[in-house]
C-alpha cells in the first residue's frame, strides 16, 4: 500500500480545502506512526467524521490528535475513537464530540493502555445517555480529573453525579465541571495513591539498573469496576501492574499506625518481584497430579526462591519485600495464616516463629540453596510441605486463603497445564498424516528447495507469503507447485427432502479450497473496457454516501422542540389562527450499516458461449462482479465475493476469492481473474455455508447476492424438483438470521422456478446477458438505498 499523500486522492476529495492544508502539514507524522493500512483507516476517518456535517473543525481536531493517540496506544484503536464518535453524534452536538478528540490524547495518555482507553469511551458513551450536560464540563476538566483519579475512580465519581443530579441541569453542570463541595468530596474519596502511569517511568529505569534489561509493564483495569484492583501477573512476558496503589498503612491491635509505605515503594517491590519470575523461571513447573492446596504451597516456595536468588544478587532489595509482610506466630486460624507465615520466615531471617511446619519449612530451604538455579527445588519442597499441612485437618479455602503481601503476583506465569487434546484422541489408531504448510522466509526457502526423497505425501511443505517463479516455468509458482493443494476441514450440511417433508442431517459436504490466481491485466481491460459505466456510476454512488445526522422538521412527536415552528404556531395563535400543531423534530442518524455477499455460480454451463457473441458467461459474471466490487467498495460497505460448483453431494467446493476484512486489492482481483467453471450446482449447500460467514457480521443488514446462469442440479441427483426444493429451504432458514437473499439469474427460462425459490420480489431474469455488468451495479444500488 501507499505512503503518499496524493495516492490518496479519491479520499482527499471529500474533505474541505481547509481540511486537505491540516492532513499536509500532519501527514509527515502520520506516516511515522500509522502503518500503510493505518492510514488507510485513519484517511478514511477523516472522511466519515466530515461526512456527519458537523464542521471543519472536527476533522481538524481528529486529523492532528490521532497521530498523537496511534503513538501511544497502537493504531487500532483509531477506528474505535471515530466509530465512538459516529455513535455520540445522535446523542450530543459537534462541539462535545470536538472536545472528545481534542482529549482524546490525554485520556491515552494517562490510561497507557489500549483496553483501559476503549473503557473509557464507553463511559463517555454511557454519560451522554445519562448525563448528557456534564460531559462537557468534564471533559474541560479531563487532566485535572485524570491527574487524581483511575478510571475506575473517574466512573465511580461521574455516576455518582449523574444519578445526583438527573434532573438538576445545573447543579449536573456545576458537578462535573469541579464547581461545587460535593462534587471535590467524591474527587478526594476516590482518589487513589500513587497513580501508575505517574510512576512507569522511574520504574523502568528501576529494574533496568538492577538487571541491566527491559521489561514490559501495563497497567490492569481491575479498578475499574471495584475499588479494589486485580492482583500483579504475568502474562505473555508482560507485567500486569495495578493502576494505581494506596500506601500500605501497617497498624496495631488498637488501629494505631505503626509504619507507612509509599505507593512507589510498592510499585518497585511489586515490579521487582514480578522481573525476578521472569529472569530466574526458566522452565515451566508441571500442575498435573496436583491439587489447589499442594499448588498453593508451591507457589509460596518458588516465590521465595526467585526471591532468594534475586536478593542473592542485590543484597538490598531484601529489605524492599521484608517490611511488607504482615504475618506473625498469633495467626493460626486459617490455612492462609500458615502459607503467610512461611512466606515471612523464609524472606526474613529476624522473623521469630518456633511452629513445627515453618521451622521444617527454613530447615528444608536452607539446605537446599545449592538447587537454588532450579525450580524443581520449589516442587520438592512444596509437596513435602503441604503433606505436613495437611496433617492439620485445616479446610484450604482458594478464595480467601491468599497471600497478604500487596506485591506478590498470582503466580500463573510459571504453571503448565496439559489440556487433552481433542483432535490427537479422535485421530489416535489412524496413521494418515496431516500435511503442514509452513511459511517461510525467501533465503531459507531458496536454501533447501530441492529435497530428492520429499513427494506429495510430505509431513511439512515450506510456502513463501508471496508467489515466487522459476526461470525454466513462469506459469506456475513454486507455491502451486510443491505439495498437495492445501484443503480446509470439511462442512457438513443438512438437506430437504421435499418427498418425506424431512431435513437429511449432514447430508452435504463443502470443502473450501484456495482460489488460483489469474492474470491480472485481464481485470484491468475490464476496467478500460466500461470507463463509461463508470463514470455514469460515480454520480449514483456519491448520492448513497452516509450522510451523518439529519433532521426531519414538522413532526407532532418527536425528540425536541423545533423553535421556528414553536414561534411560527405562537404567533398564529396571538393572531386567532388555527396553529399548525406539528412544532417538534427529530434527529436521524443516517448512516450504512449492511454487509454485502456476492455469491457467484461457476458450473461447468458458465464456460458457455453467449449467443452471437465471442465471449462465454463466465467473461461476462467475471466483468459484471468487479464492477460490482469496484462500487461496492467506493462507498464501504463491507462484501465479499465467494463462488462456487459442486461434484456430488460430498463434494461441493467453495472458493473465497474476497473476504469480509480483506481490503480489495490485487490480491482478490487476481484471484477473480484466474476463476474457471467447472462441475454443477448444488445451491443450497453453498447458500447455507455462504449464510454461515453473513451471520457473523455485526451488521444490521445483511444482503446475499446470487448470480446464477441455471437451476439447481447435481450428477447424484435426478429429480430436478429435490435440489430446487432444497435451495428454497436454505433461503428460509439464513432469513432466520437476518439474510436477505436475492438471486441474478442468466438463464431465460429461469421464471419457470426462481421466484418459488427466492420469492416474487427477490429475483431478476436477466434477458440480455451481454447487458449484464451494467446492469449489476445499480441492481446492487436499489437493493441498499
Amino acid at each position: 500500500m501507499s505512503i503518499n499523500l496524493e495516492d490518496y486522492e479519491d479520499t482527499l476529495g471529500e474533505l474541505s480545502e481547509s481540511s486537505r492544508l491540516i492532513l499536509q502539514s500532519a501527514w509527515h507524522d502520520a506516516v511515522r506512526v500509522f502503518s500503510p493500512a493505518g492510514l488507510d483507516h485513519y484517511l478514511k476517518g477523516a472522511k466519515s467524521l466530515r461526512n456527519l456535517g458537523r464542521g471543519c473543525d472536527l476533522v481538524a481536531t481528529y486529523i492532528q490528535n490521532a497521530p498523537t493517540i496511534a503513538r501511544g496506544l497502537g493504531e487500532d484503536v483509531i477506528p474505535e475513537l471515530v466509530h465512538s464518535a459516529m455513535m455520540m453524534a445522535s446523542k450530543t452536538s459537534g462541539t462535545v464530540i470536538e472536545l472528545v478528540l481534542a482529549t482524546a490524547p490525554t485520556a491515552a495518555e494517562r490510561l497507557g493502555d489500549a483496553e483501559l482507553f476503549s473503557k473509557y469511551l464507553q463511559l463517555l458513551n454511557v454519560l451522554l445517555a445519562s448525563a448528557p450536560r456534564g460531559v462537557k464540563p468534564m471533559l474541560e476538566n479531563l487532566d485535572t480529573l485524570f491527574g487524581q483519579l483511575t478510571l475506575g475512580g473517574l466512573r465511580r465519581w461521574a455516576t455518582w453525579g449523574a444519578q445526583a443530579h438527573r434532573t438538576n441541569y445545573e447543579e449536573q453542570i456545576k458537578y462535573f465541571g469541579l464547581q461545587t463541595l460535593e462534587s471535590k468530596a467524591i474527587l478526594q474519596q476516590e482518589r487513589k495513591g500513587t497513580l501508575f502511569v505517574d510512576v512507569q517511568r522511574r520504574i523502568n529505569m528501576y529494574l533496568r539498573a538492577l538487571w541491566g534489561r527491559d521489561f514490559f509493564m501495563r497497567p490492569t483495569s481491575g479498578d475499574f469496576e471495584k475499588r479494589e484492583g486485580y492482583r500483579p501477573y504475568i502474562e505473555d512476558y508482560l507485567m500486569h501492574l495495578p493502576d494505581a496503589f494506596d500506601d500500605f498503612v501497617l497498624r496495631g491491635k488498637d488501629g494505631s499506625e505503626l509504619g507507612r509505605t509509599p505507593g512507589l515503594e510498592l510499585y518497585r517491590a511489586t515490579a521487582a518481584h514480578c522481573a525476578a519470575h521472569i529472569v530466574y523461571t526458566t522452565a515451566p513447573i508441571s500442575a498435573e497430579s496436583l491439587n489447589p492446596m499442594q499448588m498453593a504451597v508451591i507457589s509460596v516456595i518458588e516465590d521465595a526462591r526467585v526471591e532468594r536468588l534475586a536478593i542473592n544478587a542485590f543484597p538490598g532489595i531484601g529489605h524492599l519485600w521484608a517490611h511488607l509482610h504482615t504475618a506473625t506466630s498469633a495467626q493460626s486460624k486459617t490455612f492462609g495464616d500458615y502459607l503467610n507465615r512461611i512466606v515471612r520466615a523464609l524472606l526474613d531471617a529476624t522473623y521469630q516463629d518456633d511452629h513445627p511446619i515453618i521451622s521444617h519449612a527454613r530447615e528444608l530451604f536452607a539446605t537446599e540453596q545449592g538447587r537454588l538455579a532450579d525450580n524443581q527445588l520449589s516442587w520438592d519442597i512444596g509437596v513435602t510441605l503441604a503433606h505436613e499441612l495437611s496433617l492439620l485437618r485445616i479446610p484450604y479455602q482458594p478464595r480467601t486463603d491468599l497471600l497478604t503481601a500487596p506485591y506478590r503476583d498470582d503466580n500463573r506465569y510459571f504453571w503448565e497445564f496439559e489440556e487433552f487434546d481433542f483432535d490427537k484422541a479422535a485421530g489416535a489408531g489412524y496413521d494418515t498424516i496431516q500435511q503442514v504448510r509452513k511459511n517461510v522466509s525467501l533465503m531459507e526457502f531458496v536454501n533447501e528447495i530441492d529435497c530428492e526423497l520429499a513427494g506429495d505425501d510430505a509431513q511439512e511443505i515450506w510456502v513463501l507469503g508471496t508467489e515466487l517463479y522459476p526461470y525454466e516455468d513462469m506459469g506456475k509458482s513454486y507455491n502451486e507447485m510443491e505439495g498437495k493443494e492445501p484443503v480446509s476441514a470439511p462442512y457438513h450440511y443438512s438437506e430437504w427432502d421435499y418427498q418425506i417433508q424431512l431435513e437429511r442431517p449432514s447430508w452435504a459436504t463443502v470443502m473450501e479450497k484456495r482460489a488460483k490466481a489469474g492474470d491480472m491485466q485481464i481485470i484491468d481491460d475490464i476496467a478500460a473496457q466500461y470507463r463509461r459505466e463508470i463514470q455514469r456510476m460515480k454520480f449514483l454512488l456519491d448520492a448513497m454516501q452516509p450522510q451523518g445526522v439529519q433532521r426531519i422538521r414538522k413532526l407532532e412527536d418527536g425528540d425536541e422542540v423545533d423553535i421556528n415552528a414553536a414561534i411560527a404556531a405562537m404567533i398564529d395563535m396571538r393572531m386567532g389562527n388555527q396553529p399548525d400543531p406539528r412544532i417538534m423534530m427529530r434527529s436521524v442518524r443516517k448512516v450504512r450499516d449492511i454487509s454485502v455477499m456476492v455469491l457467484l455460480d461457476l458450473s461447468e454451463s458458465t464456460n458457455d458461449k453467449v449467443a452471437g457473441q465471442e465471449f462465454s458467461v463466465l467473461d461476462l459474471t467475471r466483468q459484471a462482479t468487479v464492477l460490482l466490487a469496484d462500487a461496492i467498495n467506493k462507498i464501504g460497505d463491507p462484501f465479499a465475493i465467494h463462488g462456487f460448483c459442486s461434484d456430488g453431494r460430498h463434494d461441493v467446493e467453495y472458493y473465497r476469492y474476497k473476504d469480509f476484512d480483506q481490503p480489495y486489492n490485487e490480491v482478490p482481483k487476481g484471484k477473480l481473474a484466474g476463476m474457471t467453471g467447472q462441475l454443477s450446482t448444488r445451491m443450497g449447500a453453498a447458500i447455507r455455508h455462504a449464510g454461515h460467514y453473513l451471520k457473523q457480521q455485526r451488521s444490521s443488514k445483511k444482503l446475499l447476492l446470487v448470480i446464477t446462469d441455471g437451476e439447481p442440479a447435481d450428477v447424484d441427483v435426478r429429480d430436478p424438483q429435490y435440489l430446487r426444493f432444497d435451495a428454497k429451504k436454505a433461503v428460509e432458514e439464513v432469513a432466520k438470521n437476518g439474510v436477505t437473499t436475492y438471486c441474478m439469474s442468466l438463464d431465460p427460462r429461469a421464471d419457470q422456478y426462481v421466484s418459488r425459490i427466492f420469492g416474487a420480489r427477490n429475483y431478476m431474469v436477466v434477458d440480455h446477458v451481454e447487458r449484464l455488468p451494467e446492469k449489476l451495479p445499480i441492481l446492487y444500488a436499489g437493493l441498499t438505498r
